[in-house]
């Protein structure tokens, strides 16, 4: 993809635009997709870089949603599940099967969990990964070998789906220039047009020239996440808010902590929540909190007591106790969750909601990256209608995504790339200087970065080491230490100078210092 290619295709559309989505997010990578799919005319901008916010920050599962069984709320779990499984199907490149091992240390533990893990499987149907099932001691312990035995009664296994959520964005993206589509990262949202009462487009910057544009459209789709309110209030200024925010912290640990193929499932925190432990690019991800939050920025932080509250609970799970100087990244999200009337967020509902103002501005907030695709759904199909465009039914729940092909487990780095790792080797072999490693404590290679500013408009090194690579958050201090030589490569690709190089190499070093913990 070309970023200057896709700026000059929205200078020169001298026509409105079909649908134009805002925010290049799960949900707006989401619905631009399922509108390019169905052959409307799309654009999506996005403020920032795709996934910067809430859909790089996950616990990095697909996932039916266990802990929605004890609120009752089986149409949910149902629509996750089905999601799921449509999901592994078509990027199977990026989703894979999960055991997750729920640890019993009550005697009532085991047959309590294992009865409620049963209807999971029963709700899975033909979608199901494999059969529940109960584990002594025993069998416990060699799927979690540095589990805490003292106590221990066994447990129970369940299977899950797993995945790299910006590399998923990245895909989505891939797919939607793949089918026509035209996206924009760097390109904020100032105004919306008008005709009267309806909206009828957008007023977006290019924050790298600092131009502004007049998009006209004929649909507009407001998929912003936490920020969709702002947006809604320049349509009307009185609207009232529809979502509350809560923050979700990770820390990410070293695998020594966890060294088994499973993840743990805790399935009742001090809070109430559900806390996984989940192995993950050669490291265990260890999430997640639910703090009620009124700011919303760009770049999150997490809160001291969230990080005491991960290293406290996985210390009463794990043989070896986590310290904060044990921490190689910690990570913060911003969920946009559904205002109700609960009073705690971890009390709202994950489901999403979809609100037509009167002016034909279609919002669309919630969810979770499992049901991304029903989500696209649900806005394209509000917003069809809202724009007066030609019925057309959504294509997405069969289509393959960018880098489907044979269900071929594929080494890191590659993996994630599917079909387009061959390029990449063919690349590396090529310029031979490509194939050395970012840094040795990364499983990441000089050629990613070339491809990731040629091939999936990377514009910054936070962009690379963030979100097209994870290695932020894998070892943030040894993506600091990869910084000056991605940045050095950038500079080559992008035909930018030295002092643009210092720039971002500077800009970087202070955006880690947030995914370090304070140390006391």
């Amino acid at each position: 993809m070309d970023r200057d290619a896709m700026l000059r295709r929205v200078a020169e559309t001298g026509r409105p635009w079909d649908v134009v989505v805002i925010g290049g997010g799960a949900t707006g990578l989401g619905a631009a997709v399922d509108a390019a799919a169905r052959g409307y005319d799309t654009l999506l901008v996005e403020q920032s870089d795709f996934a910067k916010g809430t859909s790089s920050r996950s616990t990095k599962l697909v996932h039916g949603g266990v802990r929605y069984l004890k609120s009752g709320d089986i149409g949910l779990v149902l629509e996750a599940l089905r999601e799921r499984g449509t999901l592994m199907r078509n990027a199977p490149h990026l989703v894979r099967n999960l055991s997750f091992v729920v640890p019993a240390y009550v005697w009532w533990e085991g047959p309590f969990y294992g009865a409620g893990l049963k209807l999971y499987d029963l709700l899975a149907g033909e979608m199901g990964l494999g059969p529940s099932r109960r584990l002594d001691i025993a069998a416990t312990l060699k799927a979690i070998p540095t589990l805490e035995r003292e106590g221990l009664r066994g447990g129970v296994v369940y299977q899950d789906g797993q995945f790299d959520d910006a590399r998923l964005a990245t895909t989505l993206l891939l797919t939607f220039a793949d089918l026509g589509g035209c996206a924009l990262n760097y390109m904020p949202v100032e105004g919306l047009g008008r005709a009267g009462e309806r909206v009828n487009g957008v007023v977006a910057r290019d924050l790298e020239s600092g131009q502004a544009h007049t998009i006209a459209a004929r649909a507009v789709i407001n998929a912003t996440g936490v920020y969709c309110d702002a947006l809604r209030r320049l349509d009307d200024p009185a609207a009232v808010p529809v979502v509350a925010p809560s923050q979700g912290t990770h820390i990410v640990l070293d695998r020594a902590f966890q060294p088994g193929a499973s993840a743990i499932m805790v399935p009742h925190t001090d809070d109430g929540r559900v806390l996984f432990a989940v192995p993950w690019h050669g490291r265990v991800v260890v999430g997640t909190t639910d703090t009620p939050v009124t700011d919303t920025p760009l770049e999150p932080r997490p809160l001291d007591e969230e990080i005491d509250f991960l290293l406290e609970h996985a210390a009463r799970y794990l043989t070896r106790d986590p310290r904060r100087a044990d921490i190689l990244s910690c990570f913060a999200g911003l969920r946009p969750l559904v205002r109700s009337g609960a009073a705690a967020t971890a009390g709202l509902s994950r489901d999403h909601a979809v609100f037509v103002a009167p002016s034909g501005l279609v919002t669309i907030t919630g969810g979770k990256w499992t049901t991304y695709r029903s989500m696209g759904e649900d806005a394209v199909d509000r917003a069809a209608a809202a724009g007066g465009l030609e019925p057309r039914p959504s294509r997405t729940r069969t289509l393959p995504l960018h880098g489907h092909g044979p269900a071929v487990r594929r080494p890191e780095p590659w993996d994630v790339y599917g079909t387009d790792a061959s390029a990449l080797r063919r690349l590396a072999r090529e310029e031979p200087a490509l194939a050395g490693p970012l840094h040795p404590r990364l499983p990441y290679l000089a050629v990613q970065v070339v491809w990731a500013a040629r091939r999936e408009m990377a514009r910054t090194i936070e962009d690379v080491l963030a979100r097209r690579t994870r290695a932020l958050l894998l070892d943030a201090r040894a993506s600091l230490e990869a910084a000056p030589g991605v940045a050095d490569i950038m500079a080559r690709e992008l035909g930018r100078d030295a002092t643009w190089r210092d720039r971002q190499v500077a800009a970087y070093a202070a955006l880690v210092e947030g995914y370090l913990p304070p140390f006391h």
